[in-house]
């Protein structure tokens, strides 16, 4: 203990001897002691044992000292020397934007006691709830004792350091906060007038200016450190942010606000573009802070604001030589902006002294730049009044022009509509004439259509009936004669009963003649040609249901139908023009469609007939040809679909396969109205029908209807 007291007696003299102590007087009042200081700024950190060896402490020798931009802590001794009858005084370090303010004090027992402070620390864990750093030193009358403080910002760091007598700090922190007080009653007055201009007027420049407004003030007395006391003083996370990401909101309302005022996208289209890039550039700051690259992220937004201060002054001059007034009170306000902001920077960089003015210039200029930015704003609604009162001027003027051009040729109209109308007439007339005659061409060939798919109709019905009803007329004959030979066996047995002969002799007789009859073949022979009636009886039957399914007499009322059967009785109507083809079904199991039955029909048939058509085309009486009908369900959905391996279509055949009176048939083999038709009925349906179809390969037409029908569309 002996041993660091005497070590610390050392450190005390060599300190004494390297820097004048600061004299505390009972006329003290406040004072700054930035020239009474030393300071050590390593490249690394290092803790309080070796600061106290350290012997690399430099003199300083401005009373504010500008200490510039560190990654790591600062640290700075003074000494002070108690001359007067008080016994506790005030330290100030009035530069609230510091992460962490430590100050060390000596203590009775030889050793240091550390008070720490800064952004990096609640608020409310401060003695004295104020936006500055405030340190109570107490040291008897007659003392003397040397003092520790450690410093350490992401931003430019200032030390404006007083030692105060408590009524002096009190005083001088009063008329702060009346200057700041001002300060933010003109943001909040700029803020709402031009707010509420906004809603009157609707013009973004000044939702923009309003948003500027904020959050340069905001970054104003953050910097003063109204924020972290007022806002968020339980947040210093937020706190260490919260300057740059202000200032680059500011920064990138301050750009939009620019660019919508001075209409520079229509005048400067490349400065246009150089803003875009300027309010990227605040946008990476802003990320910087975000992903804790605080001193990074300053130093970008530092020097962007410079870059585009310049920027928009130089635009703003532009345009105002070009004669735009509401120009003038933005190049004017920047001006004052640029001024303000230069002198600002001098004082960060050490050119100017820290001081009052230096401090508050920036405050300053920004509440003249907004109020003048306030005028331009409402110089321009002047200007846009002037203009919407010549363009409405100048609207009557061309009213009037307008109303005597029409009266003038209201005379001229007037006959040429006598004349149009008398032309109308007459056209009207031949229209409908030419109206009616293509109604009635246009019921001929719908009715040539049915005509056409009756024909074929009838001539694959009396195909299919004619073979099983020739089965049934070609066994009849023999049948009848069978039939008598039956009989004639009848009564010849009859009259071998009426012979007076022995049971045992009728019996031989009987037998004889049977076997000179051939009645065992007799027998069978009229079994067969009976089962061959029955058959073709049958078949004919069959043949007929199928015809009533096919044609279904009610297809005017929506139906519950089953659409594989629909397809099985369309297969036997066209039964007779297969010849070689084969037919593939590949029936899926589906429920009943509610749908219109007979027209589903007439749909199937022509797509089945134009398939056959087409293998026909491609094979001719030659085996090879397939048509393939396949079925399934999906969802609420069925599906239809029909593949041939014919001549198949090209594109432009394929997009107009649907149209009314499209054929690639011969003339007199059809009226092109078969796949229009079917195309409406499937969309009568709610369905859908599509063809797929390559050249020399084949078609596929798919059909897909709704299992339950909502309603027909026209």
């Amino acid at each position: 203990m002996l041993t660091r007291l005497c070590y610390l007696l050392v450190c005390c003299l060599l300190s004494a001897s390297c820097f004048g102590a600061v004299i505390i007087t009972d006329s003290l009042g406040r004072i700054p002691i930035g020239k009474n200081m030393q300071v050590l700024q390593p490249d690394r950190e290092i803790p309080f044992d070796t600061v106290l060896r350290s012997a690399r402490f430099k003199s300083i020798p401005t009373d504010i000292p500008n200490l510039g931009a560190s990654a790591n802590s600062i640290w700075l001794r003074f000494s002070l020397d108690n001359r007067s009858s008080r016994d506790h005084l005030l330290l100030e370090v009035a530069y609230p934007i510091l992460d962490e303010v430590e100050l060390y004090i000596p203590d009775t027992a030889g050793g240091y006691l550390a008070t720490k402070l800064g952004e990096s620390v609640r608020f409310r864990q401060r003695n004295y709830q104020q936006p500055t750093y405030i340190f109570d030193i107490d040291i008897a009358p007659g003392a003397a004792g040397t003092y520790y403080l450690r410093v350490k910002s992401s931003e430019h760091i200032i030390l404006p350091v007083y030692l105060n007598e408590p009524v002096a700090l009190w005083e001088d922190i009063g008329w702060q906060n009346l200057i700041n007080g001002i300060y933010l009653g003109v943001i909040l007055i700029m803020a709402v007038y031009n707010l509420f201009l906004y809603f009157s007027v609707n013009d973004r420049s000044y939702i923009y200016y309003v948003i500027y407004v904020c959050f340069v003030g905001l970054t104003q007395i953050g910097i003063k450190g109204y924020t972290y006391q007022y806002l968020w003083p339980d947040n210093p996370y937020f706190e260490s942010k919260s300057i740059v990401l202000f200032a680059a909101i500011g920064g990138i309302a301050v750009l939009l606000f620019t660019r919508e005022f001075l209409h520079v996208k229509e005048n400067y289209p490349r400065v246009n573009l150089l803003l875009s890039a300027l309010i990227a550039v605040f946008i990476a700051s802003i990320v910087l802070i975000f992903i804790d690259k605080d001193q990074a992220g300053f130093l970008v937004m530092q020097i962007n604001t410079t870059f585009f201060t310049l920027t928009i002054f130089g635009v703003s001059l532009a345009i105002m030589v070009k004669g735009y007034p509401p120009a003038k009170f933005f190049f004017i306000a920047w001006s004052v902006f640029l001024t303000g902001s230069v002198i600002f920077l001098l004082k960060d960089y050490g050119v100017l002294p820290y001081n009052t003015f230096t401090s508050t210039v920036m405050q300053s200029a920004s509440a003249i730049e907004m109020a003048l930015l306030s005028f331009g704003l409402a110089n321009r609604i002047n200007i846009l009044k002037k203009e919407r009162e010549q363009s409405r001027l100048e609207a009557l003027r061309i009213a009037k022009e307008n109303s005597r051009i029409i009266k003038e040729q209201n005379v001229i109209l007037e006959s040429k509509v006598k004349e149009r109308t008398e032309e109308l007439l007459q056209k009207n007339e031949e229209l409908n004439t030419t109206l009616e005659d293509l109604q009635q061409a246009q019921m001929q060939l719908v009715e040539s259509e049915k005509m056409a798919s009756l024909g074929q109709l009838t001539a694959g019905i009396a195909h299919e009936i004619n073979n099983p009803i020739n089965f049934v007329t070609g066994n009849i004959g023999p049948l009848k004669r069978d039939v008598e030979v039956l009989f004639h066996t009848i009564d010849k047995l009859e009259a071998f009963q009426q012979m007076k002969i022995s049971d045992e002799e009728k019996v031989k007789l009987t037998a004889r003649f049977k076997e000179d009859q051939e009645f065992d073949y007799l027998k069978t022979e009229i079994q067969h040609l009976l089962r061959g009636i029955h058959e073709g009886a049958s078949r004919t039957a069959e043949i007929v249901k199928s015809l009533r399914i096919f044609s279904r007499l009610d297809e005017d009322d929506l139906k519950l139908a089953d659409i594989n059967e629909g397809l099985e009785s369309t297969l036997i109507i066209v039964n007779n023009l297969l010849g070689h083809i084969t037919i593939t079904r590949q029936y899926g199991h589906l429920p009943l469609v509610n749908c219109y039955p007979g027209k589903l029909n007439q749909v199937f048939l022509n797509i089945i007939s134009n398939g056959i058509h087409a293998i026909n085309e491609k094979f001719g009486e030659q085996p090879g040809g397939k048509l393939i009908i396949a079925t399934h369900r999906t969802g609420g959905h069925v599906y239809i679909s029909f593949a041939d391996n014919g001549t198949g279509m090209t594109e432009e055949t394929r997009r107009k396969i649907f149209e009314p009176f499209f054929t690639t048939k011969d003339v007199g083999q059809g009226t092109g109205l078969g796949m229009s038709i079917a195309f409406n009925t499937i969309q009568k349906h709610n369905g859908q029908i599509q063809v797929e179809s390559e050249l020399g390969i084949g078609t596929r037409f798919t059909i897909k209807l709704p299992i339950e029908h909502t309603g027909a569309t026209d």
